[in-house]
């Protein structure tokens, strides 16, 4: 059949009108719709990245875990030279190795691998946007322990006490190193600045979702989310109390690896792993309040003739947020079982303690209970720990082996 002009216009009219009309549909879905919105509509557990970027490399980053029904966040602290096998290298190298500022895609795959979760959501905050956002939040109030004086290239000049960072202090505070200053306190340091920053959005969350504000607030961010969905988690953030989170840093053993010291995760990650699921678990665990956020204090005692065995161990439940108040020897170094003592009226969270090491054997403290009334003794008795662990021969450094 022979095609006319006239014909073919029409259709090429029509082909256009339709092309227009899905153009429209997906605009008009793209701005109404808010994967936010969908995410908490679901009740799943949100994952953000946060990055704090220098110079186009992670200079801090952070994994935010947040459960919307029972409103409970915990948050990850990725270090940069964390050691993992990187299959785009093919060699043991930085997790950071594989970031790029203009795609982060690879950097986010390697972090799901690490904890075992799906990353929904990304905020990248460069250093010189990190100024303007701290002067737009009228300043960030940070406790400085002690005074920090530091005369060299740069003028490091910190006061003790409560202090209201504008926005080039802030920057400084949160990117400086001091020659031989401990790692542990340049990270901790760190953290402290995160958790002030997100505790001044919170409470400037409302001025900020004024029309001007919003515009030149959100252009600072570099997200994978619109300003709409942007807006929407941070009014999702109010609900967080920044004085209950408990950061915990994803470590392991520092190790030379091919010229570079890395720090290699415990037991090929599966410990970080681990701890994840334990710490979802918690999250989304619905009990009350004041005993979820309870901290178990951990008192470990190594009853076998192996030196350094408490600590060790000590350092794989600090791992999973457990407060170590004292390690040292039992009374006797032959024991055979492993024994958790107690002294805790929670009895949940003493068994999820006596799961991550795999042990069955586990008793009250008499002396804190009275075995009649079940009610918890407090009079005429010194502190101790809620919990003693006495490591006997069954426990081969990570598990209970046989109970």
């Amino acid at each position: 059949m022979k095609l006319f002009k006239g014909d073919a216009s029409v259709l090429l009219l029509g082909l256009i009108i339709v092309l227009l009309v899905a153009a429209v549909a997906f605009t008009i879905h793209t701005f109404s719709s808010n994967p936010v919105e969908d995410a908490l509509s679901d009740n799943r557990v949100i994952n953000i990245l946060f990055i704090i970027e220098n110079e186009k490399m992670p200079l801090s980053t952070y994994v935010l875990m947040y459960y919307p029904v029972t409103r409970r966040v915990a948050v990850f602290d990725i270090p940069g030279d964390l050691g993992l096998l990187i299959t785009r290298n093919n060699r043991v190298d930085r997790i950071d190795s594989v970031y790029d500022p203009s795609r982060i895609g690879g950097f986010q795959n390697e972090i799901d691998k690490l904890l075992d979760i799906k990353i929904n959501f990304s905020i990248i905050i460069t250093r010189e946007n990190l100024v303007s956002i701290v002067d737009l939040l009228e300043g960030v109030e940070i406790f400085i322990p002690s005074p920090v004086m530091h005369m060299g290239d740069e003028i490091i000049l910190f006061p003790s006490g409560m202090t209201v960072l504008d926005g080039d202090k802030a920057s400084l505070y949160a990117t400086y190193s001091l020659p031989h200053e401990d790692n542990e306190v340049d990270v901790f340091r760190r953290q402290r600045f995160f958790l002030g920053l997100l505790n001044r959005q919170i409470q400037m969350n409302d001025m900020l979702k004024n029309k001007s504000a919003a515009k030149m607030y959100y252009s600072l961010f570099r997200t994978n989310m619109n300003q709409r969905s942007l807006i929407r988690l941070f009014d999702e953030f109010i609900h967080i109390d920044t004085d209950r989170i408990n950061i915990q840093s994803v470590g392991g053993t520092l190790r030379e690896v091919s010229g570079q010291m890395l720090i290699i995760p415990h037991y090929n990650g599966n410990l970080v792993k681990e701890i994840v699921r334990q710490t979802l678990g918690t999250l989304t665990r619905e009990i009350e309040d004041h005993l979820i956020e309870q901290i178990l204090t951990v008192e470990i005692l190594n009853g076998t003739s192996i030196n350094g065995l408490a600590g060790r161990t000590a350092e794989v439940l600090r791992s999973f947020g457990y407060d170590i108040v004292s390690i040292g020897n039992a009374d006797r170094n032959n024991y055979d079982s492993t024994q958790i003592i107690h002294r805790s009226r929670n009895e949940e969270m003493v068994n999820d303690f006596a799961g991550i090491i795999r042990c069955t054997n586990v008793t009250r403290d008499p002396v804190f209970f009275d075995e009649h009334e079940d009610e918890y003794m407090v009079t005429n008795i010194s502190f101790k720990a809620d919990i003693t662990l006495i490591i006997g021969r069954n426990f081969n450094g990570r598990y209970v082996v046989g109970n």
